[in-house]
Protein backbone atom coordinates (compact mmCIF):
# COMPACT_ATOMS: atom_id res chain seq x y z
CA UNK A 1 0.00 0.00 0.00
CA UNK A 2 1.49 3.09 -1.15
CA UNK A 3 -0.43 5.33 1.50
CA UNK A 4 1.82 3.14 3.97
CA UNK A 5 5.44 4.24 2.59
CA UNK A 6 4.07 7.96 2.85
CA UNK A 7 3.43 7.30 6.48
CA UNK A 8 6.95 5.76 6.82
CA UNK A 9 8.34 8.29 5.08
CA UNK A 10 6.68 11.07 7.13
CA UNK A 11 7.52 9.65 10.33
CA UNK A 12 10.92 9.18 9.49
CA UNK A 13 11.15 12.84 8.39
CA UNK A 14 9.25 14.02 11.75
CA UNK A 15 12.42 12.09 13.58
CA UNK A 16 14.72 13.75 11.38
CA UNK A 17 13.40 17.32 11.20
CA UNK A 18 15.75 18.89 13.17
CA UNK A 19 18.65 17.86 11.06
CA UNK A 20 16.94 19.35 7.76
CA UNK A 21 17.56 21.91 5.99
CA UNK A 22 14.93 25.06 5.91
CA UNK A 23 15.03 24.13 2.15
CA UNK A 24 13.97 20.39 2.29
CA UNK A 25 11.31 20.63 4.77
CA UNK A 26 8.75 20.92 1.81
CA UNK A 27 9.36 16.93 1.90
CA UNK A 28 7.55 16.68 5.07
CA UNK A 29 4.54 18.26 3.39
CA UNK A 30 4.82 15.77 0.28
CA UNK A 31 4.45 13.26 2.38
CA UNK A 32 1.88 14.63 4.45
CA UNK A 33 -0.22 14.82 1.25
CA UNK A 34 1.16 11.07 0.00
CA UNK A 35 -0.36 10.06 2.90
CA UNK A 36 -3.96 11.74 3.00
CA UNK A 37 -4.49 10.66 -0.33
CA UNK A 38 -3.41 6.93 0.29
CA UNK A 39 -6.04 6.95 3.11
CA UNK A 40 -8.75 9.22 0.80
CA UNK A 41 -8.14 6.10 -1.86
CA UNK A 42 -7.62 3.34 0.83
CA UNK A 43 -11.65 4.63 1.90
CA UNK A 44 -12.65 5.52 -2.06
CA UNK A 45 -11.65 2.17 -3.97
CA UNK A 46 -14.16 0.03 -2.39
CA UNK A 47 -16.98 2.17 -2.39
CA UNK A 48 -15.81 2.90 -6.11
CA UNK A 49 -16.32 -1.25 -7.15
CA UNK A 50 -19.47 -1.30 -5.07
CA UNK A 51 -21.13 1.29 -7.27
CA UNK A 52 -19.32 -0.34 -10.69
CA UNK A 53 -20.84 -3.92 -9.53
CA UNK A 54 -24.30 -2.86 -8.90
CA UNK A 55 -24.26 -0.86 -12.54
CA UNK A 56 -22.78 -3.68 -13.89
CA UNK A 57 -25.78 -6.14 -12.22
CA UNK A 58 -28.45 -3.63 -13.01
CA UNK A 59 -27.64 -3.44 -16.71
CA UNK A 60 -27.14 -7.38 -16.84
CA UNK A 61 -30.76 -7.14 -15.58
CA UNK A 62 -31.82 -4.57 -18.47
CA UNK A 63 -34.16 -6.48 -20.88
CA UNK A 64 -31.44 -5.18 -23.67
CA UNK A 65 -28.36 -6.34 -22.59
CA UNK A 66 -27.92 -8.74 -24.30
CA UNK A 67 -27.36 -6.54 -27.54
CA UNK A 68 -25.08 -4.40 -27.41
CA UNK A 69 -25.51 -2.51 -30.13
CA UNK A 70 -29.29 -1.70 -29.16
CA UNK A 71 -29.61 1.88 -28.36
CA UNK A 72 -26.21 3.17 -29.11
CA UNK A 73 -25.28 6.09 -30.91
CA UNK A 74 -22.33 6.13 -33.50
CA UNK A 75 -19.11 7.58 -31.64
CA UNK A 76 -18.81 11.08 -31.75
CA UNK A 77 -17.18 12.66 -34.55
CA UNK A 78 -17.98 10.39 -36.91
CA UNK A 79 -20.72 9.93 -39.94
CA UNK A 80 -22.49 6.68 -40.39
CA UNK A 81 -21.95 6.22 -44.32
CA UNK A 82 -24.33 3.89 -45.63
CA UNK A 83 -22.43 1.56 -47.84
CA UNK A 84 -21.38 1.83 -51.02
CA UNK A 85 -22.53 -1.16 -54.27
CA UNK A 86 -19.62 -2.18 -55.24
CA UNK A 87 -20.62 -3.04 -58.94
CA UNK A 88 -22.28 0.65 -59.43
CA UNK A 89 -18.99 2.19 -57.80
CA UNK A 90 -16.76 0.55 -60.14
CA UNK A 91 -15.12 2.85 -63.08
CA UNK A 92 -15.55 0.88 -66.64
Amino acid sequence: MIGAGWGIALVVLLIVRGSLPAADRWWVWVCVTGFALGIFGFCYVPVLKRSRARSARRHAARPDARDPSVGQDPPVGQDVVAAEDPVSSQDP
